[in-house]
């Protein structure tokens, strides 16, 4: 399969193009997700004047953008369109009124992005998160249900797996509306007691080959459904004892072996 093999650059977001392009082209990718945020180089105020220019620098690199990580302001999908960025990626945040309100309301949004995504041309991912988030790959298949083409799931290993589920059932759930396959790994560990019975545990983002996740399952998964979208392996580590460039390098091996390359 001629994946696309990328890198959510934040752990590098306050990085020029021209620098960033090097550096991920040293690594190995040829693809990135870049983050247009408050805190990044290019963030929702600067896009559109910003991010054209930026994304022309990473691909002098060999390094073709896939997607940002942004907000679904118009300007915002104004600047992915004018820098030929195919999507924006989102997560589904849940808030205070609960689960079902929180739905509604983030299924209205995307209802009043529809037009912006047609006009534009620029398609929009929605990532499960765990945690207040929409947090498995059925919920967002769910919430996406009768929304144009354009809105897709962003499937994540990782979350996937905090979710309790299995890549062979929800790659093929999303398989018709799969944008981008992420690419982290978790385990738990343990927190310090805090006097509730239970619940002291948290997530744990490791390397590839240490965690919970299949990615293995997961090629083999894709393989059969024939998808040849971009892979994003999203930088995430917990313990930053040890280099993220290293542990990328580690991981990218990791995944084209897994899935035959």
């Amino acid at each position: 399969m001629n994946y696309i093999w990328s890198v959510f650059t934040k752990p590098w977001a306050e990085l020029p193009g021209d620098e960033l392009g090097a550096l991920v082209a040293g690594l190995g990718f040829t693809g990135a997700e870049i983050p247009v945020r408050d805190t990044a180089y290019v963030t929702p105020a600067t896009a559109e004047k910003l991010l054209p220019q930026f994304t022309e620098q990473l691909r002098a690199a060999g390094v073709e953008p896939i997607s940002i990580a942004s907000g679904l302001d118009e300007s915002i999908f104004a600047a992915a369109a004018s820098a030929g960025v195919p999507m924006i990626r989102i997560m589904a945040e849940l808030g205070p009124d609960g689960y079902a309100a929180s739905v509604r309301r983030k299924r209205e949004q995307l209802e009043a992005a529809a037009g912006h995504a047609a006009q534009y041309g620029v398609q929009v991912g929605v990532q499960p998160h765990h945690g207040k988030f929409v947090a498995s790959t059925l919920g967002v298949v769910q919430l996406l249900d009768g929304l144009p083409e354009q809105f897709k799931v962003v499937w994540d290993a990782a979350h996937d797996v905090l979710a309790g589920d299995d890549p062979l059932i929800t790659l093929d759930l999303a398989k018709d509306r799969l944008g981008i396959v992420n690419l982290k790994n978790v385990t738990y560990v343990a927190t310090e007691p805090s006097g509730d019975v239970g619940g002291a545990w948290k997530p744990w983002f490791v390397q590839g080959s240490e965690g919970m996740a299949n990615w293995s399952s997961a090629f083999t998964t894709l393989e059969s459904l024939g998808w040849t979208g971009p892979i994003c392996l999203t930088g995430q580590y917990s313990d930053a004892s040890v280099p993220v460039t290293r542990r990328l390098e580690i991981d990218l091996a990791a995944a084209k072996a897994a899935a035959g390359q």
